[in-house]
């Protein structure tokens, strides 16, 4: 799974970094990609595992110790996002380039700066809570964290495409988004689409391992001879 993570995560990012587009040429793309994927997947593990820890009375099989190093995990990521965050800005100033400078700034100050500061917020302020060990064992801490972190990895992608698309080096192509009914539709229905997949597979496949389950079962004690 791992080297699979990281191919196709750098691949997609490769995608943009290749182009010319304001905000998008950046070599820093394919660790920022990877990072985001552990980010994002781990919080999404959580907000999966969480109500069926409760509802189907998982507790043996994922406990608190498993949710301590989930929590551990997603704080690590999330500052390392922020490392990423810093570079970025501070890239877009330090080399001198008009256009990533502006697109920054736009970003940053105009029609698109609440989704910007969304993510910001969601990505890199919210997790800081996890370095409580309290809140990393606190089941609806978590959650809340977890949906935070979803929330922010998409305005993420968000505003990698949209306001980079938005504002190029042409001005005459300036423009402002707004989402259509289609658009808003197609969203809600992927949402919709994966939960019916997930919710069809846990009806008939374990949702846990096995072999996990397995581990957990005390070893039958036999009677010894008389």
């Amino acid at each position: 799974a791992t080297p699979l993570v990281l191919s196709v995560h750098s691949v997609v990012s490769w995608d943009f970094a290749m182009a010319l587009v304001p905000g998008w040429h950046s070599t820093l793309f394919a660790p920022f990609f990877v990072n985001g994927a552990i980010f994002s997947g781990f919080a999404m593990v959580l907000v999966l595992i969480l109500p069926m820890r409760r509802f189907f009375n998982l507790y043996p099989y994922i406990t608190d110790r498993h949710l301590d190093a989930m929590g551990k995990l997603i704080l690590v990521t999330s500052l390392v996002l922020t490392y990423f965050y810093a570079c970025e800005a501070f890239t877009a100033w330090y080399s001198g380039d008009h256009f990533e400078r502006a697109s920054l700034f736009w970003k940053a100050t105009r029609n698109y700066a609440w989704a910007f500061w969304l993510q910001y917020f969601c990505n890199s302020v919210a997790p800081l809570v996890l370095f409580s060990k309290r809140a990393r064992t606190h089941p609806p801490t978590l959650y809340v964290v977890s949906i935070l972190v979803l929330i922010g990895m998409w305005f993420e992608r968000f505003n990698i495409i949209v306001p980079s698309r938005g504002h190029d080096f042409y001005p005459y192509t300036w423009g402002i988004y707004y989402p259509t009914v289609t658009d808003t539709l197609i969203v809600i229905g992927s949402f919709a689409w994966f939960f019916i997949l997930f919710l069809g597979f846990i009806k008939v496949m374990p949702s846990v391992s096995i072999v996990e389950v397995k581990e957990t079962i005390p070893h039958p004690v036999r009677e010894g001879h008389h």
